[in-house]
């Protein structure tokens, strides 16, 4: 799908009321434009939210990525993104949260938000009986020592945009054809992989309800369109 509309219209909710929406299949450069637009137009009464969703196959470029004129990689596009970290890849069955948060208001540091993501998803996890571990000097999730789990973020006027993006049953071909992270030693797993017939839509409540539990937040109002 397409983001067309490009501003909260949840005007009449309290500014502690974290909105969130399930887009399902949008490309990453609307998603990202629609990101960047909400977090520089939100005040100090402007809800939080969280996106859910899947972009076709491009690869993205963080901050810290090398530098070079590659634009394709076996026909997958490359773009370069302004979250933290270095290359990674998203494509169809992975499930991206994109978290926008007045950090600020919700009495936050950067570090606590990673950790707030990490742990959602290490219990999350844990709820299909999986056992998933952190990796000193790295952020992310890993399950056998592959990565599961890819974080990225970026804090623009004490909020947050860009989020999380877990491997559920997707084609994880494309991760060999780059350093994932920018780490040659990095390997990358799914849920599928240890999970028969799990899907997206599973995985989803799980997350969120997690997410919501670890931030001690109680007020949500669910949205299908942006």
């Amino acid at each position: 799908m397409n983001i067309n509309i490009l501003y909260n219209k949840e005007c009449l909710l309290s500014p502690d009321t974290l909105v969130i929406r399930q887009l399902g299949l949008c490309s990453w450069v609307s998603a990202v434009f629609a990101m960047k637009h909400f977090t520089n137009e939100r005040n100090q009464k402007t809800p939080d939210e969280i996106w859910l969703v899947e972009h076709p196959s491009i690869f993205t470029k963080g901050q810290t990525s090398e530098k070079n004129s590659l634009f394709m990689i076996y026909g997958i596009p490359i773009m370069q993104s302004d979250r933290g970290g270095k290359i990674t890849y998203h494509g169809p069955g992975q499930q991206i949260l994109y978290i926008m948060l007045n950090l600020k208001r919700r009495k936050l540091n950067i570090h606590q938000l990673v950790t707030a993501m990490e742990q959602t998803v290490l219990s999350t996890l844990s709820e299909f009986s999986i056992n998933a571990h952190l990796r000193p000097g790295s952020h992310g999730v890993y399950v056998e020592g592959k990565k599961i789990c890819s974080l990225g973020l970026r804090i623009h006027n004490g909020c947050s945009y860009h989020g999380l993006a877990l491997n559920i049953n997707m084609n994880l071909t494309p991760f060999l054809y780059i350093n994932p992270c920018g780490d040659s030693q990095i390997k990358m797993t799914q849920l599928i992989e240890h999970i028969d017939n799990v899907t997206l839509s599973a995985v989803q409540p799980i997350l969120i309800r997690n997410f919501l539990r670890y931030l001690n937040i109680k007020n949500i109002h669910w949205s299908n369109n942006i």
